[in-house]
């Protein structure tokens, strides 16, 4: 665990070996995956997961998402690791606001979720972003 400030504390869990096996992704990820899924949406008829969009991560200016929905039609959820996302340099926050700026212009609207609110409350957290609610640190009330 790490003190985030303001005594915050958070979990960093980029590790891989913490998820089921043949999950791909971060822990958080699957987390929010799996509350997306109790939420009553359907992987592959409501979302995907690992969206790449523009030329995805092999492209200048493209970009993966992490659950681009079709239900709602205009909505992404990114699932934000403390540690890459906030403590790894100013940059990686503005290519943040960069791409979901990018993604608005394309008529998708990106909802951040912090890793460290996920895994505290997955089921809240989903909801949230699927009524296009961003409670991160890059959302409206956040740093």
């Amino acid at each position: 665990m790490l003190d985030y400030g303001a005594g915050r504390l958070i979990l960093t869990t980029q590790s891989q070996d913490k998820t089921p096996p043949g999950w791909e992704g971060s822990l958080p990820e699957y987390v929010a995956y799996r509350a997306f899924e109790r939420a009553g949406k359907v992987p592959g008829t409501d979302f995907t997961y690992q969206s790449p969009l523009q030329g995805g991560r092999m492209e200048k200016g493209g970009q993966v998402l992490d659950f681009l929905f079709y239900d709602p039609p205009d909505l992404a959820v990114n699932i934000q690791g403390v540690y890459y996302h906030y403590q790894f340099g100013v940059e990686s926050g503005a290519r943040d606001k960069i791409a979901r700026e990018q993604m608005l212009g394309a008529g998708i609207t990106v909802i951040f979720i912090d890793e460290d609110d996920i895994m505290e409350d997955p089921d809240y957290y989903a909801r949230e972003a699927l009524n296009y609610r961003d409670h991160s640190r890059l959302g409206p009330g956040g740093s």
